[in-house]
């Protein structure tokens, strides 16, 4: 008998269902360690279409499984865009666009660099993607956005530091469909080629410029260059400092709710027109004009702010409403956003990567969740309150995941911040870019004004950030933690009357108070972070911490102690540093050590250089030692007799536990390798730290065969422009059996010292956060 069609409706999906299928698709190629090959892809996506048109009730999984295979492929082809490895480190003369806004730093100009053509050794080479170049000594009169040049480039693939809890540059890499990094070679003069025919990026900086010509105070123009066209070239560490702790960073990178605001204006001016002109009624229908003029306005200020996430988000959702109005259908706020979820998967999945993408999605969600509508202006008043203080407790789980961080005061912040910059400050930032090509008088009159709000509420977030407890750092979470957290903050916001809802702050306890495992008494646990060309080793006891060399800090101001080892401090759950020790005074040792200094001001610190160190070091001697849990320290280098400094004057620091030992040996050489070998005796098994990351002129065959490590561990960068470690260095370790580890292989190392075995090793960090997009 024949069945009437009303079967296919209910197995239609609606869009919400198709977006969360495909987002949970999407998402879980990210979680892969490599990526399955293109034909496997495609029999994957022509395997969907045929579950979809047979099996009506499966469409869901149809949709997951095209959205896998979708994003696979794009993901696929943006890794096969990077650099080969064969080519690193290789000149080549590449012919490109300038793009974005360049960074000026002191001594080097950074910027991004859209090749057009790619020569090597006089023949053509197929490079694709955006270039990361740093220019030292460039001409930053001449080095603008959108601009041509042809330059020499020593270029590598995008491989970063790796470290828990610190920032994925090559997750970065790959969203930005980063294909190389490198820098200017002196051997060939760059070719300036004149400019590209139209760029945003050009009236971006000309916009800024004009910002700082008009507003006297650097800092109050920083702040407004940020706010108006998405440039944060100027904002200092103290800046972002401010901003994470109080919760309002999503403020200084245009947010989707200022985008909201540019298009009201535009709705606003229609309605200004049809009121003035109220014939226009009789012809043009105004809400279709309205939702365009929406959609223009918005799209105008999110050129201005560089298309970010959140942007590219608001934006959808206007042109699904606009596009709905012009066909006449009514499209409620939830499928809007669903329907913008879907463009932004079918465009660009990787986007899933991105920490924006899911606070932008998640914030407006959960605020669809938990609140209606308001129609009075008390009701506003109350809704604006309590979508502030929900918005931080249901985001907090992916703040905590992202960036291992909580802003307790971000719902007071945001209270005022968010009303005060979207209804005052914004306005009038948007006054002035419309006024500027008119009168710079007017334009520069609406920039003080909008500058002056600024300076208002940031110095009262300032003092808001001051505060003790002001920032919570979390060690690194669990992926279960993290889910029952968002469960929680879905019980949270559930409507009223709803039994038991307050009990959803009970499933954010393993979030944010997780249960550590600590070492036993007498054992202890190192680990040797990813820092480069630099070092860095965390030792653990039971109840004490102490960091031995925190890194390098680059002429260009990057500071490994504050980008890595700070980080990777707060993930591994270090509350206080007992101690921190400074081998020596080299700036890969010593670089990053203020930093770290300023975030644990209690720590005791010790180092063998202490003119040479803007911090009170004491000086370590030979013979200092102490205990802490039934591990005990000791200072083997160098004596009180020694006076020469530099790399032989290093601290040489061994830990001894109940069943093993480990050797931290800093920058010495094998000239005093013997004096450091016959202190360390023999006994436990033992723990190399090679010394001067495998330079030549340390691990002598006499000093390993007196040791006789168990296993060595090395510190060294990528591709080390020292060469480090040495070849003959390796082969030494390798004829006598001393398996060798290093980090630039292998990311950060965890080796565990237990109290009643052999040492063991814990993790490797790149093996143990494996993804596809690892190098």
């Amino acid at each position: 008998m024949y069945k009437a069609p009303a079967t296919l409706s209910s197995t239609r999906l609606s869009s919400v269902a198709i977006a969360l299928a495909a987002l949970a698709g999407a998402t879980l190629v990210q979680w892969s360690p490599l990526l399955p090959p293109a034909p496997l892809d495609f029999a994957l996506g022509v395997m969907a279409v045929l579950l979809a048109w047979h099996s009506p009730r499966w469409r869901w999984l149809a949709l997951l499984l095209l959205a896998v295979a979708w994003c696979a492929w794009r993901a696929a082809l943006v890794l096969d865009q990077r650099l080969p490895r064969e080519l690193e480190k290789r000149d080549f003369d590449v012919s490109g666009v300038v793009t974005g806004l360049p960074e000026t730093g002191a001594g080097a100009t950074v910027f991004n660099f859209i090749p057009e053509q790619t020569m090597l050794d006089g023949r053509a080479i197929p490079l694709h993607g955006e270039l990361r170049v740093a220019w030292y000594g460039a001409p930053a009169d001449r080095l603008q956005p959108c601009t041509r040049w042809t330059l020499r480039l020593r270029l590598r693939r995008p491989r970063g530091l790796l470290d828990p809890g610190a920032f994925d540059s090559e997750r970065y890499a790959l969203v930005n469909r980063r294909s190389a990094v490198g820098y200017v070679r002196d051997a060939q003069p760059p070719v300036a080629a004149g400019a590209a025919d139209w760029c945003v990026d050009r009236w971006r900086a000309r916009i800024a410029a004009a910002i700082a010509t008009a507003v006297p105070d650097a800092c109050d123009a920083h702040l407004l260059q940020a706010l108006t066209v998405g440039d944060t070239r100027g904002l200092s560490d103290a800046d972002w400092a401010v901003a994470r702790v109080t919760g309002v960073t999503h403020l200084l990178a245009i947010s989707g709710f200022h985008v909201g605001v540019a298009a009201l204006a535009g709705v606003l001016l229609v309605r200004l027109v049809w009121w003035a002109l109220p014939w226009l009624a009789l012809r043009v229908p105004r809400q279709p004009v309205q939702a365009l003029a929406a959609l223009l306005a918005g799209s105008a200020y999110g050129a201005l702010a560089g298309f970010g996430l959140p942007t590219t988000r608001t934006l959808l959702m206007i042109g699904v409403a606009a596009l709905a109005l012009g066909m006449r259908r009514a499209v409620g706020a939830l499928d809007a956003l669903a329907l913008a979820l879907l463009a932004i998967l079918v465009v660009d999945p990787l986007a899933v990567l991105s920490a924006g993408f899911w606070l932008s999605f998640a914030g407006v969600a959960f605020l669809m969740l938990g609140f209606a509508r308001p129609r009075r202006l008390l009701e506003h008043l109350k809704a604006l309150g309590a979508a502030q203080w929900a918005m931080s407790v249901a985001l907090l789980p992916l703040t905590v995941a992202f960036f291992g961080q909580a802003a307790p005061l971000g719902a007071l912040s945001n209270l005022v911040a968010v009303p005060v910059v979207s209804l005052l400050a914004v306005p009038a930032a948007l006054l002035g870019v419309l006024a500027w090509p008119v009168s710079m008088t007017l334009a520069a009159f609406c920039w003080q004004a909008a500058a002056w709000v600024m300076h208002m509420l940031w110095s009262g977030l300032a003092v808001l950030a001051a505060l003790p407890a002001s920032a919570w750092y979390l060690p690194l979470p669990t992926v279960f933690s993290v889910g029952l957290a968002l469960l929680g903050a879905v019980w949270l916001l559930l409507p009223r009357g709803v039994p038991l809802r307050w009990f959803g702050l009970c499933l954010f306890l393993p979030l944010l108070a997780p249960r550590l495992p600590a070492p036993a008494a007498g054992a202890f646990q190192a680990d040797v972070l990813d820092v480069g060309q630099g070092l860095s080793v965390l030792l653990r006891t039971r109840h004490h911490a102490l960091l031995y060399d925190a890194g390098a800090k680059y002429p260009s101001g990057f500071d490994v102690g504050e980008a890595a080892v700070l980080p990777a401090l707060h993930a591994l759950g270090v509350r206080e540093l007992a101690a921190m020790m400074i081998s020596h005074g080299d700036n890969d040792h010593a670089g990053g050590a203020p930093a770290v200094a300023l975030a644990y001001p209690h720590a005791v610190l010790f180092g063998s250089e202490p003119a040479r160190s803007p911090l009170p070091l004491l000086r370590c001697r030979a013979g200092q030692h102490w205990h802490w849990d039934g591990v005990s320290f000791r200072v083997l280098h160098p004596t009180a007799a020694w006076q020469d400094a530099d790399n032989d004057g290093s601290c040489v620091l061994l830990v001894t536990g109940a069943a093993g030992r480990m050797l931290l040996t800093g920058d010495i050489s094998a000239t005093v390798e013997p004096a450091v070998a016959a202190a360390a005796g023999t006994g436990l098994p033992l723990v190399l730290l090679v010394p001067h990351h495998g330079s030549k002129s340390s691990s002598s065959g006499a000093f390993l065969t007196a040791l006789a490590p168990q296993l060595a561990l090395v510190s060294a960068g990528w591709l080390s422009r020292y060469g480090h470690p040495a070849a003959s260095v390796v082969a030494r370790y390798r004829d006598l059996g001393i398996p060798l580890l290093n980090t630039a292989d292998s990311g950060a190392i965890g080796i565990d010292f237990p109290a009643d075995g052999a040492p063991r090793l814990r993790w490797r960090w790149r093996r143990t956060a494996a993804r596809y997009w690892r190098e």
